[in-house]
């Protein structure tokens, strides 16, 4: 567990290579000291997807505590923008090959959150009991479907329902879709790859979600995907803000020395 002022955040995660794929091109971070939790989905194979999900979650790895939202912010994109441009590199050595990988972040500064993603790794908040996707997919049938062109019912049918529109590395600068919010007490993160949405519902994730700690509601869905095949890697990061606990005694008498020499001061 770790702890702002505000909340404390219980973290559980996890990733399987699946049952049919040799490598796992799935990467994932998990930083609550930083306010930071990240999956990345590669694409393009042994050497090019792998290597574009790892260096997504390397470079953000040092993103370091912020001092504001905005900072937390800057740094963030500081570092993903120099992750595109290493994939981008790698690519060109590779003779142009399609080298890439989808991102879904969640960023919390004190009460604030960020959900920050490009491609169709997703993320979900669980809220009162009722679960909804914070991000929208950036797949072709979602676009038809934005577009009118299909319906529902077509989209989750759709052939070329995995042919993704964004992702990182694959354009000169990063193209990413944000939503912000305030936290609240209780809420529950889920951010995940595709590999879990394809086989798994959301009233399956809600419900897991509510009937779990966190470590264990991520082990179960994974264990439930590859039960059901699992025709992609899966990876899964949950998170739950709770009450931040009282400060510690060293942390009080800090405190009120500080209160003391401050008092003294004005007299």
């Amino acid at each position: 567990m770790n702890r702002n002022d505000y909340f404390t955040f219980e973290t559980g995660q996890g990733s399987d290579v699946g049952c049919l794929r040799e490598v796992n091109e799935d990467s994932y971070l998990s930083r609550p000291d930083y306010g930071l939790w990240v999956v990345a989905d590669g694409m393009g194979g042994h050497a090019a997807g792998d290597f574009a999900s790892q260096t997504i979650v390397q470079e953000l790895n040092s993103i370091g505590v912020a001092v504001s939202a905005d900072d937390l912010d800057a740094r963030f994109n500081e570092r993903l923008t120099r992750a595109n441009d290493i994939i981008r590199k790698h690519a060109a050595e590779m003779n142009g090959a399609t080298v890439g990988a989808t991102l879904a972040a969640l960023l919390v500064h004190q009460g604030q959150f960020s959900c920050i993603w490009s491609g169709d790794s997703r993320l979900y908040l669980l809220r009162d009991g009722q679960l909804a996707q914070q991000s929208r997919d950036h797949t072709e049938a979602h676009a038809l479907l934005d577009a009118g062109s299909i319906t529902l019912e077509q989209a989750e049918n759709w052939h070329r329902k995995n042919v993704i529109t964004r992702a990182i590395g694959v354009t000169k600068t990063p193209n990413c879709e944000r939503v912000t919010g305030t936290l609240q007490l209780g809420d529950l993160f889920l951010i995940c790859s595709d590999g879990l949405t394809e086989h798994i519902t959301d009233a399956e994730i809600a419900e897991a979600l509510a009937k779990f700690p966190p470590q264990e509601a991520c082990t179960r869905l994974i264990e439930e995907t590859v039960n059901r095949g699992a025709r992609d890697n899966v990876t899964v990061i949950a998170m739950r803000c709770s009450d931040a606990p009282p400060p510690a005694e060293d942390e009080m008498l800090i405190d009120l020395v500080s209160d003391i020499s401050e008092a003294g001061s004005i007299l």
